[in-house]
């Protein structure tokens, strides 16, 4: 028969053997293929030991390099020691650039978040007024909201029950009785005389300001936790330029960053 007769006749698919049933707790059943790449495997982490230790009997007892006293392993992991050529005073110093850098980025990051609490603020003033002029509420904008900071209220003290009971918001406030409830945007009635207020033309900018304001919420807490990071880096440094001093310590605990708080023992000046 020839081989293109031979290809042309059908011929059974023979199927390998799958894991018996009283042991299917065990897997899989392991197929020749498996238990060659296993086999390999073990066979060659075999020959490498075996030649680390052909390597360690013929090694030198008298051989020294440096590096045996400059590194070291911790836990497995190979740890080079740094900083140890240099003096004290040299890494005082870096230490100090390290921490007057840090200040600088605190100082740029601070700056940058008062604008944001003062932009956020005027961003919730005027959607609160837009949306008392547009009368829009939408169900789709009822997501999960960044916690807000707590609204701050207008006090007004009076010196008896009869004056508050006779007190008129818009007459203490000079402005119209619909603008009194707004806490931005609320111009007195010589104002309204001479200039006009413009509401939104739309919801599409009433929904465009929401999503501004979302956006600058999200920043603004992003910044708040990097500023607490940096604060903490600041507090490790300054812990470990003071450990560096002279003069006897002792730990005492922890402070709110979870860094040690030392207390050194106070010396006789002469």
């Amino acid at each position: 028969m020839s081989s293109s007769m031979r290809n042309a006749v059908h011929r059974r698919n023979h199927k390998e053997r799958g894991q018996l049933a009283g042991r299917e707790r065990l897997g899989l059943l392991e197929k020749k293929k498996d238990y060659l790449l296993r086999a390999r495997d073990y066979h060659s982490k075999q020959k490498r030991l075996k030649a680390l230790r052909e390597k360690a009997l013929a090694r030198n007892p008298d051989e020294f390099y440096f590096k045996m006293i400059n590194a070291k392993t911790k836990g497995g992991v190979h740890i080079q020691q740094r900083n140890e050529a240099l003096p004290p005073e040299m890494i005082q110093l870096m230490k100090s650039q390290d921490k007057n850098y840090i200040k600088l980025q605190r100082d740029i990051s601070k700056k940058k978040m008062e604008k944001l609490r003062d932009s956020q603020h005027f961003l919730d003033e005027q959607l609160e007024d837009d949306e008392d002029m547009l009368n829009v509420y939408d169900d789709e904008e009822e997501e999960e909201e960044i916690s807000k900071p707590k609204k701050s209220n207008h006090i007004v003290f009076v010196d008896s029950k009869e004056q508050a009971k006779a007190f008129d918001p818009a007459k203490h406030l000079d402005t119209l009785p619909e603008l009194v409830n707004r806490k931005f945007n609320r111009p007195r009635i010589a104002t309204l005389q001479k200039n006009e207020i413009i509401a939104p033309e739309n919801a599409a900018s009433l929904k465009a300001l929401r999503k501004e304001r979302e956006a600058k919420y999200k920043e603004f807490t992003s910044r708040a936790k990097r500023e607490a990071d940096l604060q903490r880096v600041e507090r490790e440094l300054e812990i470990q330029r003071a450990l560096q001093g002279k003069g006897d310590k002792k730990k005492v605990g922890v402070d709110k960053h979870g860094l040690a708080v030392y207390k050194w023992k106070a010396r006789r000046s002469k």
